[in-house]
């Protein structure tokens, strides 16, 4: 049985990777900071531009950028810039909570303008830390509420809204409440991934990372106070998280 007090969660967009050993040893704080100053001078290798005119690409004031950088920030980044600065440059959700610094990054493309990639629906409420309901199937012309994504992903995927604390984390990759994620069916729910899980034959489902160890499966939440759930033959994937969105923090 899960905890009753574990949150809820409504609605299904984001991408995630485990973080390697080299991201445990930093804070969240560093991490970002590190993948930022990166960020800018390779847009001043790349693109020519300075750090006034990499700040107006981020939506952001050069006086602000300042603070965030250099031997003695004024400011650390926070979730809600983190996932600016990805939306402005077409990063992936989560990209700036795992160490990029010493890559090479000549496989990442930026852009100053994101190319939205469809719409999707948001559909109905589901439970990031207990089983709800998650109404299936869906009809797509009886939905008045749709989200667009800059990802690839396939047709019969959803968003839904986040309410509650169990995928927020204190370091790392955090999805607050006020977010929302894209779930694509389509994609194949690897360890390590964030995915939806239902039970089979019935309306419920919730929202966690999936933890394949020793042939064992679990789901495991981002807020370390809360439990990870073993799961079964009695529950499947719904979809794997894809993208997402912070819409409105509380």
């Amino acid at each position: 049985m899960l905890n009753t007090n574990q949150e809820r969660f409504s609605n299904l967009h984001i991408y995630h990777s485990a973080k390697n050993d080299k991201n445990e040893q930093m804070e969240s704080k560093e991490i970002r900071k590190a993948n930022l100053e990166n960020l800018i001078e390779q847009q001043r290798v790349d693109a020519g531009l300075n750090k006034a005119q990499f700040a107006e690409l981020i939506d952001t004031s050069p006086a602000a950028l300042s603070q965030l950088i250099g031997d003695k920030p004024h400011r650390n980044i926070g979730d809600k810039m983190a996932r600016k600065i990805e939306s402005a440059l077409n990063l992936p959700f989560g990209w700036m909570d795992t160490l990029h610094a010493k890559e090479n990054h000549t496989n990442v493309t930026f852009r100053s303008v994101n190319t939205p990639q469809g719409s999707y629906p948001v559909i109905s409420l589901i439970s990031a830390g207990q089983w709800m309901e998650a109404v299936e199937p869906y009809h797509r012309r009886a939905i008045d509420r749709w989200y667009e994504t800059t990802v690839e992903c396939s047709d019969d995927s959803f968003w839904l809204d986040v309410h509650g604390d169990s995928m927020t984390s204190p370091v790392g990759l955090s999805i607050p409440e006020g977010s929302a994620i894209l779930v694509d069916p389509e994609v194949e729910p690897i360890n390590g991934k964030l995915v939806v899980a239902k039970l089979e034959g019935d309306n419920e489902a919730t929202f966690k990372k999936l933890v394949i160890d020793a042939g064992r499966r679990f789901l495991k939440p981002l807020n370390p106070q809360y439990p990870m759930i073993e799961i079964n033959g009695n529950c499947r994937i719904v979809g794997v998280v894809v993208d997402a969105k912070i819409l409105n923090i509380p």
